[in-house]
């Protein structure tokens, strides 16, 4: 084929600037180091997130923003919250005039009124409840002892005693071992400084038992078996 019987050649746009090296390699690469701007913009960001994460303790209108700082004193009765009545979902089971505890052991089961429970022996505990939130909070609780209501079914004491909750979910159950049960200092709390629970701190009644974390202090109680 001669050079005049050759096709005309097909114009074509130049290589976009970032494919010039490939194309010329003389050319010069274009800059992608991160630039001062952008390294100095970055830090007064994460600078301005860690105040944010933490000015909830001395600012409290910010508190709500504040989401790794420690909690304390906020909730009823001064003692902190994570999860409301509502939020688990049990504000019409816990309320219910019905509302009634079950025990079990060794294939045997009874129910307990909240007036029932009351009627029982009570004992004091002066107990903190700490989270793994970081906060912590001091409470006096009120109720029936742990190995009591165990015995009253029957149960072994030396068995393990598995808690349920109105709530379902991840949070609607724990296990208690049976060195933890029979503590004089474990309870089915009623009441936390000399007043009934609040709905959000788990009226009708609790768990409450020493060095648990507050993950485990099961709240809402409908259920108490002897494994």
């Amino acid at each position: 084929m001669t050079e005049d019987s050759r096709p005309p050649a097909v114009p074509r746009d130049p290589p976009p600037p970032d494919y010039a090296p490939f194309v010329d390699p003389g050319s010069p690469r274009p800059h992608r180091g991160v630039s001062r701007r952008a390294i100095l913009r970055g830090s007064f960001v994460a600078a301005g997130l860690a105040v944010l994460a933490f000015a909830g303790q001395t600012v409290p209108f910010l508190r709500w923003i504040s989401f790794l700082a420690p909690r304390s004193g906020e909730g009823p009765l001064g003692v902190p919250i994570n999860r409301t009545a509502e939020a688990a979902g049990v504000v019409e089971g816990a309320s219910a005039p019905d509302y009634a505890l079950t025990l079990a052991a060794n294939g045997k089961t009874m129910t307990l009124t909240l007036d029932q429970l009351r009627r029982l022996p009570q004992h004091d505990s002066d107990l903190p409840i700490a989270c793994v939130e970081g906060w912590s909070a001091q409470g006096k609780w009120r109720g029936v002892r742990v190995r009591d209501l165990v015995e009253m079914v029957g149960g072994d004491t030396d068995r393990d005693v598995r808690f349920v909750s109105l709530e379902r979910g991840l949070y609607g159950v724990s296990v208690l071992p049976a060195n933890f049960a029979r503590n004089p200092a474990s309870l089915v709390a009623l009441e936390l400084h000399g007043e009934t629970l609040t709905i959000d701190h788990g009226f009708p009644c609790r768990l409450i038992t020493p060095n648990r974390p507050g993950v485990l202090q099961t709240k809402w109680l409908t259920r108490i078996e002897v494994t």
